[in-house]
Parts: structure tokens; sequence; C-alpha cells
């Protein structure tokens, strides 16, 4: 069976929200969006590069869809994440789209954790989760996410949206890998250890 594999960016108090730039999600007055950015190193480069090459399609909620969208079929062909992003299936998640213009996109809505479920049978590798919050609790909430690779950012924000929001369910999680990169990031990679 298919493992769902959350890999997502996080500082030391748990905000996700809008690692890559200051506008990508400005939600609930979020100011200090852009900052993974001065962190990232080629140790970085190099470990989340093989989890996308070993990994099968990506799970992804609609605003990180969106947002990918306009930024990654526009950068250079030789930028090895562009080739990956762009042959990848992508399954989105979303209640108010229809049209999915990127190339191996594939729309789910209705049932979203019944769909996930089953796809969760079909053969193929792991299905990738990147960023996508909502998309994440509702998977939570059903108790679908099997692993979490997370790169931890030596940095306290103390506002933002967090991955694991209060009133998250109680998951027990294994330590299986760790790496620090140059710039202090932790990549941690978490398997479910019990339910």
């Amino acid at each position: 069976m298919r493992r769902i594999v959350v890999v997502d960016n996080l500082t030391l108090d748990g905000v996700m929200q809008a690692p890559g730039r200051a506008d990508e999600d400005t939600r609930g007055g979020f100011t200090r969006g852009g900052w993974a950015v001065p962190y990232a190193d080629e140790v970085m480069s190099r470990v989340m590069g093989r989890h996308m090459a070993d990994s099968g399609p990506l799970l992804l909620g609609r605003r990180t869809y969106d947002d990918f969208h306009g930024f990654w079929p526009d950068q250079p062909a030789d930028n090895p994440i562009v080739q990956v992003l762009n042959n990848t299936r992508k399954y989105v998640v979303s209640r108010t789209r229809a049209d999915l213009p990127w190339q191996n996109s594939t729309l789910i809505d209705g049932d979203v954790p019944e769909r996930v479920a089953k796809l969760k049978t079909e053969p193929g590798g792991d299905i990738v989760v990147l960023g996508s919050g909502e998309l994440h609790e509702t998977l939570m909430r059903h108790d679908l996410v099997d692993e979490y690779v997370l790169s931890i950012h030596p940095l306290v924000l103390g506002q933002g949206r967090r991955l694991f929001p209060d009133g998250a369910p109680v998951a027990a999680l294994q330590l299986v890998d760790s790496v620090t990169t140059t710039t202090g990031v932790i990549l941690a990679t978490y398997r479910r250890s019990g339910r």
C-alpha cells in the first residue's frame, strides 16, 4: 500500500505559513512570509531532491497548486525541480476549481478522505503532500498520514498557521532519519509508530 508523506517547512514554533515569499500567503494578516529562503543550502537541495525523485504523485490543496502553477512552469527547463513538478501526476483537492491547466493534473473533489484512501491502494510510489495546510488537517483527522519529512528552521515567528494546530489528533511518531544543514535546519523524517 502506498504511503501519504507530508513534506513541509516549519519554524521551531511550528509555523508553516508562507515559507517561500512575502506575498505567498497573507491570510490572517501574516506579514512574515519568505522566512525559509535565507536557510536554503546544498544539503537541503540534495536531501529534498532525493525525496522528490523517489516519490510517486503529488497531492496538493488548491492554494498550493495555484501558487506552484504560477511559478514553477515558467522557471528554466534545466532546473530539476521544474522537470519533476511538470512531469509528476498532481492530484489537486478543490471545492472551487474545475479547470486544472498544469499538465498531469487531476481534480479530487467530493469525499476527499475516501478518494485519498482509495489512491493509497493503487499501485505506484508514495503520495507526497507539499504545503497544503487545510488538506493536511483533513488527512490527519482521517488518519491518512504515514510519514512526515520536515525541514525545521532555527527560527521562531510567534504567529502564523501551524502544521499541527490546537486540537490536532494524537499521533505517535518515530524519528527514522535526520540531517542537519549548514544553516542549522534539521531535516527530520518521522513515521507513524502508533495509532
